[in-house]
């Protein structure tokens, strides 16, 4: 998945040869024919953030201010300056220095990033960004990519680590035709591109022969229209067809990428496999927490499920919105109704009275970017205080809480948002509470939730059962939305072996690849008959290619080991977790997942290297801590592990297992009524979870305390 999105891209620049060397010649560009003929989208496209997500660094190119400035942040300096037209930085960290020449720029508003060479073929982004905002806006300055936060050189953030690499993380989403080229065996990149940014091709695909034919694809008739007594345009005419929108999420989501490469000629699902709606990407409710981009957030949205498209909105080449301000909205909305002090209760062409800044705030990602919410949701200050969620109100009015903004909506009269009963247990699960399988699945059955919501519920049934029936998730194997497939194909796991082949056979050969390949790796432990092999062959080395894609960062070769694992080839698994360190060595996962395969063949003093070396690698890791303490609790050793325990739950205190296992550990020593106070002091913390409210109901059973156990029975 990828996480510098500065901006997306678009350029008529055309690659020379393999190693990078850039062309400027227009007339050899593949993209030269759409620029003959269609010079009014090319002047739009000009004015685009497309158009200058990357480029040779050149004085055409470059904002930053490259005249012998320095940056410094926790000891890290960098010295930017210019050398016979070229530019370079001399970067260093404690003694240690290194000069760069700078050969391409990435972005250009409100930041710009650079590239560097690090060695052949490899490119990496620097970690000082020139903010190119206005001074009055605070621009105009070079800073850290993580302003708060020292990143130090053993860090899987710092930028020289597999996290912060072009090829791998930035690059199919900022260049034309791009493929990494990766060789997973070498380690090593011959990355290419067809255009330096992305070209007309990159949306509308190969248009060979398009010249010689003028007929164009016939476009559906129809417009948004709000009949008379309506306060929300509907579409009216032939029926839309927004799969275009394919080639908009192949680079605005969050996703994992199956091939290498985007072909816009193929599905999105046929490419990628998307992050779902989960912690800690994602709020309870929904909005954008971390850098998700916009795929999860608008397949949330009302506008999404009542066929609105991004060019709606969007103009198609210039990418900007079509209309200043509520103009925007207005176009669909009725001004009369939604544009006025009635509706949001402020000043006219107030901050407040902007339908965005309600509907769409923003969250600041990269420090200076401001980025908009697209799930379009009505501020909910009353699921702030149940869930810790975001709203608007708060957000503008930072000197306010959400109970002051709660009793400002019922003094304006807005009546009381009435949530399904599904929509609350959906919430409930998202927060971590405890929900039973029936109402789990409920939420999966429910048609008026968004789609995207309902194949994350779906993804998550390991939370609510340890095992499925296969019947319950039948349905869903073989229902019209693509997500639901997905979701059940990666769930499977939880269906007894006996009938998960037979269940999970059709989507083997399902259209799109990432519902081929989630079925292939459900069944990696499960006997396959004799018909079905030649269709799990195929997906497996999908599901094998895939991994390959991302061996160049840890998740990649930690994956290709758990397809080892279920293959039952230990050797092989082995290896693949030693290669993730090697690559990425400051993973954690890769060695835990180390440590657990030691364990298991009873190689103890094994699984204590890899934990020692892990912890001094990566001291920062709570989820190190919590395997060593595992790994002590096995050995019968409580004293070793609670120390642990406690380091993890320190290291990472929203994650309520640490907890619960903190407090299981000290019962176990015989302590119950010191447990019962921690959960005690704990509960509250983690958002009266319900596995540690049965913990804190448990031991006070056991303590024979009645006081402790009213306590927690009202908070179940």
């Amino acid at each position: 998945m990828h996480t510098f999105n500065s901006f997306f891209k678009l350029s008529f620049f055309i690659l020379a040869a393999l190693n990078l060397a850039v062309s400027f010649d227009l007339s050899a560009s593949e993209n030269q024919a759409c620029i003959d003929c269609h010079q009014e989208q090319t002047t739009k496209w000009q004015q685009s953030d497309h158009a200058k997500s990357m480029a040779v660094a050149s004085k055409d190119s470059v904002v930053g201010n490259f005249d012998k400035q320095t940056a410094e942040h926790y000891g890290q300096k960098a010295y930017f300056y210019q050398q016979q037209g070229k530019y370079f930085v001399d970067i260093s960290y404690d003694q240690k220095t290194e000069t760069l020449p700078i050969t391409y720029t990435f972005g250009h508003y409100p930041l710009q990033q650079y590239l560097v060479e690090t060695e052949t073929g490899r490119f990496q982004v620097l970690p000082f960004a020139w903010d190119a905002r206005s001074i009055d806006e605070g621009g105009q300055r070079w800073y850290h990519n993580y302003q708060n936060e020292e990143i130090k050189p053993a860090d899987r953030l710092h930028w020289r680590q597999p996290l912060q690499n072009w090829n791998g993380m930035c690059a199919d989403c900022h260049s034309d035709g791009l493929k990494r080229n990766y060789d997973s065996k070498e380690n090593h990149f011959d990355s290419s591109f067809t255009g330096i940014n992305v070209g007309c091709v990159s949306c509308h695909a190969n248009m060979d022969g398009h010249q010689d034919n003028k007929q164009s694809k016939p476009v559906a008739k129809g417009g948004w229209q709000r009949t008379a007594g309506e306060n929300t345009a509907q579409w009216i005419g032939d029926k839309r067809d927004n799969s275009f929108m394919e080639q908009c999420f192949s680079c605005h989501a969050l996703r994992a990428p199956l091939t290498d490469g985007i072909d816009p000629s193929k599905k999105f699902l046929d490419q990628f496999s998307p992050q779902f709606l989960q912690a800690p990407m994602y709020h309870v409710d929904g909005q954008i927490k971390e850098e998700v981009y916009v795929y999860g957030s608008f397949l949330q949205s009302k506008m999404y499920a009542n066929g609105v498209n991004c060019i709606d909105c969007h103009d198609q080449h210039t990418m900007k919105i079509k209309i200043p301000d509520n103009g925007l909205c207005l176009q669909c909305h009725a001004s009369d109704v939604f544009d006025k002090p009635e509706h949001h209760h402020h000043e006219k062409d107030s901050d407040g009275a902007q339908c965005v800044n309600c509907h769409m705030p923003e969250t600041t990602y990269m420090g200076v970017d401001d980025r908009r919410d697209h799930s379009f949701k009505i501020p909910r200050p009353d699921l702030s205080e149940k869930f810790a969620s975001p709203n608007a109100c708060t957000t503008c009015h930072q000197q306010q809480d959400n109970k002051w903004a709660v009793n400002l909506l019922k003094s304006w009269k807005v009546k009381p948002r009435v949530d399904s009963e599904t929509r609350q247990n959906f919430w409930r699960l998202q927060q971590g509470q405890s929900i039973s399988l029936e109402q789990h699945l409920a939420i999966v059955n429910d048609e008026a939730i968004d789609i995207i919501s309902r194949a994350t519920a779906l993804q998550m049934l390991g939370f609510s059962t340890e095992q499925l029936s296969h019947l319950s998730l039948k349905p869903f194997i073989t229902d019209n939305e693509d997500l639901l497939r997905l979701a059940a194909a990666g769930t499977a796991s939880l269906i007894n072996p006996g009938f998960r082949a037979e269940l999970l056979s059709p989507l083997l050969n399902d259209d799109l690849a990432a519902i081929r390949i989630a079925a292939a790796r459900s069944l990696l432990d499960v006997y396959i008959p004799d018909s079905d092999k030649p269709s799990f062959k195929s997906a497996l080395n999908e599901l094998i290619v895939a991994n390959e894609q991302s061996g160049w960062r840890g998740e990649g070769r930690l994956n290709q080991g758990m397809v080892a694992m279920g293959q039952e080839d230990l050797l092989g698994a082995e290896k693949s977790y030693l290669k993730a360190i090697s690559v990425d060595p400051y993973f954690d996962s890769a060695y835990s997942n180390l440590a657990e395969l030691y364990r298991t063949q009873g190689k103890t003093n094994q699984v204590v290297a890899v934990y020692n070396k892990a912890i001094k690698n990566i001291p920062t890791s709570a989820l190190l801590h919590y395997g060593y303490g595992l790994h002590f609790v096995r050995q019968q050793q409580l004293n070793k592990a609670i120390p642990l325990f406690k380091k993890s739950m320190a290291l990472s205190p929203q994650d309520q297992q640490y907890a619960y296992i903190y407090a299981l550990a000290i019962d176990g020593t015989g302590d119950t009524v010191k447990a019962i106070e921690l959960l005690r002091d704990m509960v509250n913390a983690y958002g009266q979870n319900q596995q540690l409210v049965e913990l804190g109901l448990s031991l006070s059973q056991k303590a024979n305390s009645r006081v402790d156990f009213d306590y927690f029975m009202a908070l179940r």
